[in-house]
C-alpha cells in the first residue's frame, strides 16, 4: 500500500477529484464509463440488461448491485456464493462501501447479516462509515455504528467520519454531523494529517460549525470534586 506523507491532505484531493468518487447511482466506477445515466432515469429494463451483461462476472455484479440498491440481486448472489459479501474492487471498495455511499440501508443490512466486515478498509483507508458520512447518509451511518463500526477510525490521511461529514455541505450534512457529535465516544479533537480538527474544517467548509458547540460546551464543563 502506498505510504502517505505526514502532511497529506485527503480533503484537498476530494475537492480536485470529487467527480471520480463513487456515490450511489451517479458514480464512475471502472467499467461504467459511457453507461451512466441521471439518477431516476434508469429503467428496470436497463438494469436487467446490465445484470445480464455482468452475469458471468459475479464479483462485478455484486459490487454494481450493492451500489445501485438492487437488493433482490444482492440476496440472490449471496445465496449462491456467500463469499461475495467480501469481494473488493481494485481500490479495495467492498459492496458495503458502495451501499454506504448511496445510503442503501437495507442492502447494507443484508451484507452485514451475510458476514461482510463492517470496518473493512480501502486502499486509502476508508471504512464504510467514512463512505456514509462523506455523503450525509445518516441512517446508514447509524446502522453501521450499531453493527460495530469504529466511530473514530482514521483514513490514511488522518480523516475521521466526523472530518468527512464536516467537509460535506450537501443534503443530510447537518443531520450527520449532529448524529456523530451526539455519540458518547466521539473524539472531536482528532487531527487529520494536515493538522486540522473536524471543527476547523466545518468552520471553513460549510454553515454547520455551530453544531460543534455541543461538544465544546461539554468539554468546558468541569466535573465537580
Amino acid at each position: 500500500m502506498e505510504e502517505f506523507p505526514e502532511s497529506f491532505n485527503q480533503l484537498e484531493l476530494l475537492k480536485t477529484h470529487d467527480h471520480l468518487i463513487p456515490r450511489g447511482a451517479c458514480s464512475l466506477w471502472p467499467g461504467d464509463e459511457g453507461e451512466e445515466e441521471e439518477e431516476g432515469e434508469r429503467s428496470e429494463e436497463w438494469c436487467q440488461q446490465k445484470e445480464e451483461k455482468l452475469k458471468d462476472r459475479p464479483e462485478e455484479l455484486m459490487l454494481w448491485a450493492a451500489e445501485n440498491n438492487r437488493l433482490p440481486t444482492v440476496k440472490r448472489l449471496l445465496s449462491v456464493d456467500p463469499l461475495l459479501a467480501h469481494c473488493q474492487d481494485e481500490d479495495g471498495y467492498t459492496p458495503l462501501h458502495r451501499a454506504a455511499y448511496g445510503g442503501h440501508a437495507a442492502t447494507a443490512s443484508t451484507l452485514l447479516a451475510a458476514g461482510t466486515e463492517v470496518n473493512s478498509r480501502t486502499a486509502d483507508g476508508w471504512t464504510p462509515l467514512h463512505s456514509a458520512c462523506r455523503w450525509g447518509q445518516v441512517a446508514t451511518a447509524s446502522l453501521l455504528l450499531r453493527q460495530g463500526a469504529e466511530l473514530n477510525a482514521q483514513t490514511n490521511g488522518g480523516l475521521t467520519a466526523l472530518h468527512l461529514a464536516a467537509s460535506y455541505p450537501g443534503p443530510g450534512s447537518a443531520h450527520t454531523l449532529e448524529f456523530l457529535l451526539s455519540q458518547r465516544h466521539i473524539k472531536a479533537e482528532l487531527q487529520s494529517n494536515s493538522r486540522e480538527t473536524a471543527s476547523e474544517i466545518a468552520r471553513r467548509s460549510g454553515p454547520h460549525h455551530f453544531l460543534f458547540e455541543m461538544v465544546e460546551d461539554c468539554n468546558s464543563v468541569r466535573s465537580p470534586r
